[in-house]
């Protein structure tokens, strides 16, 4: 976009996921910030909770000090709240949080906290509003989700498999299984905007295999389409070997080993893209300052294989990879419900 200003359709995006949220006079409303959170986002989401008559009360705290040994992008592990007792106290205060973070509190680890206080957090994602605007959710998006969800749930084994060598075993006896279709309506719920993906984060050992990274899939870590084959092998939930002779394979050993930390290998969770409206080449029509990638992680029938913080294997680390790729199989025991990139 050429002018970051106030747009009416921005407000009534704002406005219409609040809805879906079932927002009303009587919840106490707390929008969440950080020194370094795109300002025009938390005015779009004031003015949308003003035009339904809901006064939200802002807590803005400062950009945490860098202090990773890499840049962290798009991570869903917020430390913005590290230290910050009295900005927790007044989250778990209140009924709804408007998460505005530059990261998101997806992985933070205060966020079962402010669950278990009965609060519900909305993820706004950090992109820029002509995104959301394109991605406001819809009330049948919930249906198909629950169904995905549903499916993870009754079944033991999801095999993973593509033309370019993918094959991953992945138990999910003991995963974890959730889902997101943009919005949260019930108390301890979180859930991000854009959305419409399902996801598992497993227990410990469970994905063993072999992941391929082909030519066009994307890295979502370095917002970078790939322009050469990354071969993964994961033995017991961790990236054991990066093979690959182009510039690709060699920022994820970098980005990898940089962190000294080997729960960095390790896999976050796994799932698919449900959403039709999210495009794959949204990668190619924005700047980088102005995209966050929540849209390519949801983008329909996307194997999404990520790295880094998994709370059900007992894992915290702020090194993270998305790694959405196209054209996979996937199947849940004997049923198929993505087919070489297709939503069966």
């Amino acid at each position: 976009m050429f002018t970051d200003r106030l747009e009416p359709q921005w407000i009534k995006a704002f406005q219409r996921v609040f809805e879906l949220c079932k927002i009303d006079t009587n919840e106490e409303v707390v929008l969440l910030a950080e020194t370094q959170s795109r300002p025009l986002n938390l005015e779009l989401a004031r003015l949308a909770l003003g035009n339904m008559g809901i006064s939200a009360a802002q807590v803005v705290v400062p950009t945490p000090h860098q202090q990773a040994p890499v840049p962290v992008r798009s991570t869903g592990a917020s430390q913005a709240l590290n230290g910050q007792i009295a900005a927790l106290a007044a989250l778990k205060s209140c009924k709804v949080v408007i998460d505005l973070t530059v990261e998101g509190l997806l992985h933070a680890p205060q966020l079962p906290e402010i669950l278990a206080s009965g609060a519900r957090v909305m993820m706004v994602s950090n992109e820029h509003p002509e995104a959301l605007e394109r991605l406001v959710p819809k009330p049948e998006d919930e249906a198909v989700v629950r169904e995905a969800i549903k499916a993870c749930r009754a079944a033991s084994l999801m095999q993973v498999s593509s033309a370019a060598g993918t094959d991953l075993r992945i138990d999910l006896r003991e995963a974890r299984n959730g889902g997101v279709w943009g919005w949260c309506a019930k108390p301890g719920m979180v859930a991000h905007w854009p959305g419409g993906i399902v996801v598992n984060f497993p227990a410990p050992g469970a994905v063993n295999g072999r992941l391929v990274l082909d030519v066009g899939d994307v890295n979502l870590t370095f917002k970078r389409y790939l322009e050469s084959r990354v071969e993964l092998t994961i033995e017991n939930d961790h990236v054991t070997r990066i093979e690959g002779s182009g510039t690709d394979a060699e920022l994820m050993r970098r980005y990898f080993a940089a962190w000294g930390d080997n729960a960095a290998y390790g896999v976050s969770h796994v799932g698919w893209g449900l959403n039709p409206a999210a495009r794959y080449e949204a990668l190619a029509m924005y700047d980088q300052r102005d995209f966050n990638g929540t849209e390519l992680r949801a983008f329909a029938g996307n194997f999404l294989y990520s790295t880094g913080a998994n709370e059900v294997a007992g894992r915290f680390t702020e090194g993270h990879f998305d790694l959405p790729l196209r054209a996979c199989t996937i199947r849940l025991d004997d049923r198929t419900v993505v087919e070489e990139g297709r939503l069966t």
